[in-house]
């Protein structure tokens, strides 16, 4: 029997446990390794005085059969109404036989994809799109000056060296510096002319003004029928958890611990030991002291800078140490606030509870705010909310590094702060706070510059490690969405079934080039 070490408790780390037990749980013996106490690594549902937050936000949506397939045998999809859609009337797509979200727990729900973008306190489709509300929230100049910068931008493309070029080739000028290039700044704490256009081509492949326009006249024009032959359109609906996405994942672990897998909290992974090109043991502190765990293979999906870092034995050519320690991330601060209600109005026809704003995420595109992202959790599931019908649980999200100012901010001050600006952007008073909560996530997101140049030499290093798998997003090095850290997985674990140390499969997931938010029809 081999035995398996897994690096992490995270999507790609809990995928790949229960696909090498799928089939037979006596040809591996699996240990799972997760630094901390939780469960789901970024995709964790945190619980708060009867109030869950999802950290990022996270939609159930996957071009891929065999992820949507695999999240269904997880977790049916409804068969009855939800409690908002039921209240009031909305209808929604019901799996015949499926489970009741009043009754049943273990449930996904089907949820609307409505995000928009705030901007001059005006409301922007997200992704952007030239409708009538777009125009006229713009302006007839706005608009004519977005337009003639857009047709200079067909006729004139710029290499695309940077992520500015990348965004300003697809969209012109005038728009990328309304829609985009303060929103990335603040992402990533770079201007968009320092970041590798890298980024671009893993998060809004295949989306520009012409996609857009296309997606819009497609469906003004088009009948019910050709509506469906439309090669891609913007995804509408997605599924949800009942409790959010750590529900999934803590299920998935019990899966898992069913089958045979041992999973250990607590365990910091803090070097990797090397012999002879093979990765033997790791070293962990643990609440109860250091301790090793030795293995036949590893699969890592704990950051590559510190995986790099760690790696003792076999002496690591200093040219990747440097890469590796060159690695930036961006961390990420969520703040979550109970209203009795917001400031903002529902001018849309869509139905809500208490009739608040409709959006599952508001990007704040002021540059005089820290503030990225909204998030209202009463529209992701109107269980995560103990009150959904007269109190408003929403989740700020915040960009930053660890060790910065804003990190250092202790509970109250970044509450405070958050509070504030909310009132300045219309959002909230702050006399109808009722509660709060502060959540802190370390290399949230690896980020398109500095040393990522050389990624892929780094990448040959560690594939010259033939028991080593690197998955997901922070294993891996790139901005996976959850379906794509799962499918890097999927792949290790077919890999290792078959005795095959060819990484190309498992490297080359999520790199496709179109957006993530549309799907074939």
């Amino acid at each position: 029997m081999k035995k398996v070490v897994i690096i992490g408790a995270g999507p790609a780390g809990l995928t790949a446990a229960n696909e090498l037990l799928k089939d037979s749980s006596d040809e591996f013996e699996v240990v799972i390794l997760e630094e901390t106490n939780v469960i789901g690594g970024i995709s964790q549902t945190v619980r708060y005085n009867g109030n869950r937050m999802d950290i990022g936000g996270h939609r159930f949506f996957s071009k891929s059969d065999e992820i949507m397939n695999w999240w269904k045998e997880l977790m049916p999809i409804q068969g009855k109404d939800a409690f908002d859609d039921k209240k009031l009337g909305r209808e929604k797509p019901l799996e015949k036989g499926g489970p009741d979200p009043e009754n049943d727990d273990v449930v996904m729900l089907v949820r609307d994809r409505v995000s928009r973008i705030y901007y001059r306190k005006h409301f922007f489709d997200y992704p952007v799109r030239m409708s009538a509300s777009t125009i006229k929230n713009m302006g007839f100049f706005t608009t004519t000056a977005a337009g003639f910068s857009y047709i200079k931008s067909s006729m004139f493309k710029k290499k695309e060296t940077s992520l500015e070029n990348f965004y300003i080739n697809r969209f012109g000028k005038k728009l990328y510096s309304m829609f985009f290039e303060g929103y990335t700044e603040k992402l990533w704490g770079r201007h968009p002319s320092e970041i590798s256009a890298d980024w671009g081509s893993q998060r809004v492949k295949g989306l520009s003004i012409k996609a857009v326009l296309k997606d819009m006249f497609s469906k003004v024009f088009s009948s019910k029928k050709k509506k469906r032959e439309v090669e891609t359109s913007l995804i509408e609906q997605f599924w949800y958890p009942k409790y959010g996405p750590g529900q999934l994942w803590e299920l998935a672990a019990e899966k898992a611990q069913e089958k045979g897998a041992k999973i250990l909290k607590g365990y910091g992974v803090k070097n990797i030991v090397c012999k002879d090109g093979k990765i033997t043991s790791v070293v962990c502190s643990t609440p109860d002291g250091e301790k090793t765990i030795e293995g036949d293979v590893f699969i890592s999906s704990m950051p590559v800078k510190d995986l790099v870092l760690g790696m003792t034995g076999d002496e690591v050519p200093r040219e990747m140490t440097d890469i590796a320690e060159g690695l930036p991330y961006r961390d990420f601060v969520t703040v979550g606030l109970l209203v009795n209600k917001l400031s903002l109005e529902n001018k849309t026809k869509i139905k809500t509870l208490g009739n608040i704003v409709p959006d599952c995420w508001i990007y704040v595109q002021e540059t005089n705010v820290k503030l990225g992202r909204i998030q209202i959790f009463n529209n992701w599931s109107p269980y995560m909310v103990k009150d959904p019908e007269h109190t408003v649980w929403i989740g700020l999200e915040y960009f930053c590094a660890e060790g910065d100012d804003f990190w250092k901010l202790s509970d109250e001050e970044c509450i405070k702060l958050a509070v504030k600006e909310l009132e300045s952007m219309g959002v909230i008073d702050a006399a109808d706070v009722i509660d709060s909560h502060r959540e802190k996530i370390k290399k949230a997101y690896p980020a398109y510059f500095d040393t990522y140049a050389h990624i892929d030499e780094l990448i040959k290093f560690l594939d010259s490690y033939d028991n080593l798998y690197c998955v997901g997003r922070n294993g891996q090095h790139r901005y996976n969405n959850m379906d794509h850290s799962m499918l890097t997985a999927i792949r290790a674990a077919q890999a290792i079934k078959e005795g095959n140390t060819d990484r190309t499969e498992i490297w080359n997931v999520n790199t496709e080039k179109e957006y993530h938010e549309t799907k074939s029809s």
